[in-house]
């Protein structure tokens, strides 16, 4: 029997840092349209559902003909832990397989990147799986380095272990692993085989704040340029 693969696209109406983020708009488009475009013509979703705690976003889900799913207020405050969010999505969804967390606020993912990511996990029979950024950069945790050693020659990046912190663009589950692992420990979240992806730069980008957003609307803009060639100083002439 076929799995069943949902999407769910969650999108609270408060939000701290950025009020009304996933309204606002982005290259004149709402924040949350991208997501939502790029999931469907990812082709990879028994069904996508708009998961929010205010009503208003369900004249976004009908004019994309995708699912609304008005959760609990109780669900939608800023005190509320994701896994009591995905533990909500399956009690109105019980018959989904694998759960995919969408993130409303990655609008520069691609179709082609979420379909990777799902059949990623579905390919290595993971139980959650959550999307990172390949950096290879110095860590530091705690004052204690992660990967260098302080009593040796400053190491090139090139060389270094890369560090990859979470990205949270994709998270996806097994619904009965994370149902087994919610009823018995009251969470869930890196529940049985895990795994990690790794997405494009552009991918980690998240619009959080009024900066962000005002960053994201400039690589926007330069994204839609066809050719986006790199240029060089009238200098570069002279090397030989």
């Amino acid at each position: 029997m076929k799995k069943k693969i949902y999407a769910m696209i969650p999108a609270r109406i408060g939000s701290q840092r950025l009020k009304y983020k996933n309204l606002s708009l982005l290259n004149k488009k709402p924040l949350i349209s991208y997501v939502i475009e790029n999931s469907i013509k990812s082709k990879m979703f028994d069904k996508i559902i708009l998961n929010s705690d205010h009503k208003i976003f369900k004249k976004i889900a009908d004019k994309y003909n995708i699912d609304f799913y008005l959760r609990p207020k109780k669900i939608g405050s800023s005190n509320t832990k994701s896994d009591d969010v995905v533990y909500d999505f399956i009690k109105k969804y019980p018959e989904v397989d694998f759960i995919t967390w969408v993130n409303s606020v990655s609008p520069f993912q691609t179709s082609s990147e979420i379909k990777k990511v799902v059949k990623f996990f579905i390919k290595n029979n993971y139980d959650s799986l959550i999307t990172v950024e390949e950096k290879s950069v110095h860590g530091i945790y705690k004052n204690k380095p992660i990967n260098f050693k302080k009593n040796k020659k400053f190491s090139k990046t090139q060389d270094l272990l890369p560090l990859y912190p979470f990205v949270y663009s994709i998270m996806m589950w097994n619904k009965k692993k994370f149902l087994n692992s919610y009823n018995k420990n009251g969470y869930a979240f890196f529940v049985g085989k895990f795994g990690t992806y790794s997405v494009d730069k552009l991918s980690s980008i998240l619009i959080k704040t009024k900066k962000d957003l005002l960053i994201a609307n400039q690589i926007a803009k330069s994204i839609q340029v066809k050719k986006n060639k790199i240029s060089y100083h009238s200098s570069i002439k002279k090397i030989k």
